[in-house]
């Protein structure tokens, strides 16, 4: 018989079905028994009278949670069930799997045990619902880049030399020769310019030799990176991101918006166009004014606490979850992040925030030879020249 999804089951009213999936809980009562049977679609409540069939009564009793079953019987209609007013009325049974009595992470283990025996921490169906989401935004995020034809990339993950900065690069031994994880797919999505693809996109495992441990750097994550031609500033690319962002939100929206608020409390804002935007400078000055006073230096950068208290600024006033920081200074910016004319000391670059987090960094690329020979060349680095 073939296998029927727990979600469809109220399509199969007073059909016999086979369900497959994990046992959550087991009720076994006096007169009756009652399983709960989750699978990646969701939960239903199953069914046996124990009077009926005394062998099969004891194969229920023997199951333990979370073991793997089969269950085949009769669809029912119930208004006392709350998982969907439908219940199957158990046939028979199958244990393909039968797990231990006791299993060795519950509700309350700490997250390095549930690391430990992550394929069961994985069952819960809060974290399923966090894979599902990742699979509608990034089908989202493709079908975005495809309606505006962006080529999708997929580039080499061990390279001969540093992609970025050279002190956060993890070195593996590739046969006989020394080969570096990539940083990121930034050098390739240039070729891919230079080539005339003029659009791209890749979504990749990216590594970073980062010591750090926070919530705001890993040493090994997936990044989603674009890469566009023929832009007049890299206001092209906050424009771009933006329409980008407010179609992916919309789709996980419609797809898991209600499951999303049931299960972490947490409403989908979809964003209205345009997403506020502030320079730097004026994020200082914003910041000094709620009382929290960065020291400029020479990092011309935000911390962690500003911003947070940016996102908060913005939302209060707009009612934005969103907002660019522009202009970055160009002793923080890298050598080929474009200035703008007659501001040497800044640079056509930008961060979003959202929530209070960094989500993406962009700028508008020097593409003038000379000019990013000289920019080079101001971070300390020895050019050979090309011609």
């Amino acid at each position: 018989m073939e296998r029927t999804l727990i979600k469809e089951l109220k399509s199969k009213n007073g059909e016999t079905v086979r369900i497959c999936g994990w046992l959550g809980i087991l009720r076994d009562q006096k007169r009756m028994q009652f399983l709960i049977i989750r699978d990646h679609t969701g939960s239903a409540q199953a069914a046996h009278e124990k009077a009926t069939n005394p062998e099969l009564t004891a194969i229920i009793g023997n199951i333990t949670p979370e073991s793997a079953v089969e269950i085949t019987g009769k669809v029912v209609l119930n208004s006392v069930v709350k998982l969907g007013g439908i219940e199957v009325v158990i046939e028979s049974v199958t244990v393909i799997s039968k797990a231990d009595v006791f299993l060795p992470i519950g509700e309350n283990s700490a997250i390095e045990t549930r690391l430990d025996w992550r394929f069961l921490d994985l069952r819960t169906p809060q974290n399923l619902l966090i894979f599902k989401i990742q699979t509608a935004a990034e089908h989202a995020m493709r079908s975005f880049w495809k309606s505006e034809e962006f080529i999708e990339l997929h580039s080499p993950k061990f390279m001969g030399s540093a992609s970025e900065s050279g002190a956060e690069l993890f070195e593996v031994k590739y046969f006989e020769r020394k080969a570096y994880l990539a940083q990121s797919p930034q050098f390739y999505k240039q070729m891919a310019m230079a080539a005339g693809f003029d659009r791209v996109f890749e979504i990749g495992p990216v590594f970073r030799a980062n010591p750090s441990f926070t919530s705001r750097h890993d040493t090994e994550f997936t990044s989603v990176d674009i890469e566009i031609s023929w832009i007049d500033s890299h206001e092209d690319v906050m424009q771009l991101e933006e329409r980008w962002l407010r179609h992916v939100l919309q789709a996980v929206k419609a797809e898991y918006g209600e499951e999303i608020k049931a299960t972490f409390g947490t409403e989908i804002v979809v964003p209205e166009l345009p997403f506020p935007r502030v320079t730097m400078e004026e994020a200082y000055s914003i910041l000094d004014q709620m009382g929290h006073r960065i020291e400029r230096g020479e990092k011309g950068d935000l911390d962690p606490e500003g911003e947070r208290l940016l996102c908060r600024h913005f939302h209060e006033k707009t009612g934005h979850e969103f907002v660019f920081v522009t202009e970055y200074p160009s002793v923080v910016r890298a050598f080929y992040h474009m200035r703008p004319e007659g501001k040497p000391n800044l640079t056509k670059s930008f961060d979003l925030l959202w929530k209070g987090l960094e989500v993406t960094t962009g700028a508008q690329r020097e593409h003038h030879y000379e000019i990013l020979v000289e920019q080079a060349k101001e971070k300390g680095w020895e050019i050979n020249s090309c011609y």
